[in-house]
């Protein structure tokens, strides 16, 4: 019975989707951990401080994310976290380089780390739909899910 509660819950949540760093990029902070070593524990006194870079990028790894859920996006940053619910939001904005920012009602821009313009199909299937999927690769009942699909006679 309790796996039925489980499943009930998960149902009712919805698609849930998390934009993140690779954890690749852990190697490479392993790299230069290594390389920093030899230079922060040599003869030259008081180079210990080289640590915070290597420090500095896994706390940056660790927490820099964007989560979307049927209710919204939560943003987090190294030093912050936002709450934007779809309600709140006026539309999508694309930078140069290919990065995504939601445009709010009061036209706020909030930039989405980690979420690409490639991602937005995601976005679209998470929010059921309030977000256009400007790819056109999804179709509408892809979108919404229990949403009957156009009936085929066979």
């Amino acid at each position: 019975m309790h796996h039925f509660r489980v499943a009930e819950k998960e149902q009712d949540e919805g698609r849930k989707a998390v934009f993140r760093i690779p954890r690749t990029s852990f190697m490479a902070i392993a790299l230069l951990t290594v390389c920093v070593t030899p230079v922060a524990l040599g003869d030259i006194p008081y180079l210990q401080w080289l640590y915070v870079f290597p420090i500095a990028l896994t706390v940056f790894v660790i927490r820099t994310r964007t989560v979307a859920t049927r209710e919204g996006l939560a943003v987090r940053t190294v030093f912050g976290h936002r709450d934007v619910p779809w309600s709140a939001l006026k539309g999508l904005a694309i930078t140069k380089k290919a990065r995504v920012q939601a445009v709010l009602k009061d036209d706020t821009k909030v930039p989405l780390p980690t979420v690409r313009t490639r991602h937005l199909p995601v976005l679209s299937l998470v929010s059921e739909g309030l977000v256009a999927d400007p790819s056109g690769q999804l179709k509408q009942e892809d979108i919404k899910p229990g949403t009957p699909g156009p009936a085929t006679a066979e």
